[in-house]
């Protein structure tokens, strides 16, 4: 019997391909998605100094919302307005090995309203 091949392991092959080509400086920070199947996480990294600089999740208190869509766009508003507070306004998009579709795409487009460019 053939077994499926593990998503989560396909999702981090993918990942590591995204990974090879894009990087966060302190100029240009890394915007990274984790999703899980209850949350969603979003990061603003610098990759050479190896430092979370901003982040968010449907844990923090100010992020409301019925659907998990709506909570995805006010993680993404809620990340932008961190970033933007501590003058970072381009990233680079690292959507973790995900489809943009979805709760990822809700997230960018989000940020991108609440001033980061990608």
């Amino acid at each position: 019997m053939i077994s499926k091949p593990d998503k989560n392991k396909v999702r981090l092959k993918r990942h590591g391909r995204v990974r090879a080509k894009i990087s966060g400086t302190a100029e240009c920070p890394r915007l990274n998605v984790f999703r899980s199947n209850k949350n969603i996480y979003a990061q603003v990294i610098d990759d050479v100094a190896g430092v979370t600089l901003a982040s968010a999740s449907t844990l923090d208190k100010e992020v409301s919302g019925e659907s998990k869509t709506e909570q995805a766009s006010a993680v993404g508003a809620l990340i932008a307005s961190r970033a933007v507070e501590k003058g970072i306004k381009e990233v680079v998009f690292d959507r973790g090995g995900y489809l943009y579709h979805g709760r990822v795409q809700a997230l960018a487009e989000a940020a991108r309203e609440n001033g980061l460019d990608f």
